[in-house]
């Protein structure tokens, strides 16, 4: 779903030096599946935190540095975000009630917000 939302999204995702050709390309690739594992490993810990996500704040705030150095935009977290809720909407079914969707929007941008906060202060390039 994250490349029918935003195709642009797709040369980001380069390992070894590696274009993808299509999203199918990359959807497949090993790297590319590790990199999701990795994404559903910060949604487990967020999880696991829930009463005290303070504590992954310095850990987020480096995952959205690493994210910034590659070029990643803020608009991007938005289709991540989109996507996410699409996974658990297919996945949940009929449990996906609107304020299920509505925690785990909350927690997302809880997230989101944490990896987001030095930006500003990162010049170009670094």
């Amino acid at each position: 779903r994250l490349f029918d939302l935003d195709p642009d999204l797709l040369p980001l995702f380069q390992y070894n030096c590696k274009q993808f050709a299509s999203p199918q390309e990359c959807l497949s690739a090993p790297e590319f599946l590790d990199h999701i594992r990795k994404v559903m490993l910060v949604i487990d810990a967020a999880v696991s935190h829930l009463e005290n996500l303070s504590c992954l704040e310095e850990y987020l705030c480096n995952l959205g540095k690493k994210h910034q150095a590659v070029g990643v935009k803020v608009e991007s977290f938005s289709t991540v975000g989109e996507s996410l809720l699409y996974m658990l909407e297919k996945c949940l079914g009929t449990a996906f009630s609107p304020d299920v969707q509505e925690a785990w929007s909350k927690l997302y941008g809880a997230v989101v917000k944490a990896m987001r906060r030095d930006w500003e202060t990162l010049p170009e390039g670094d």
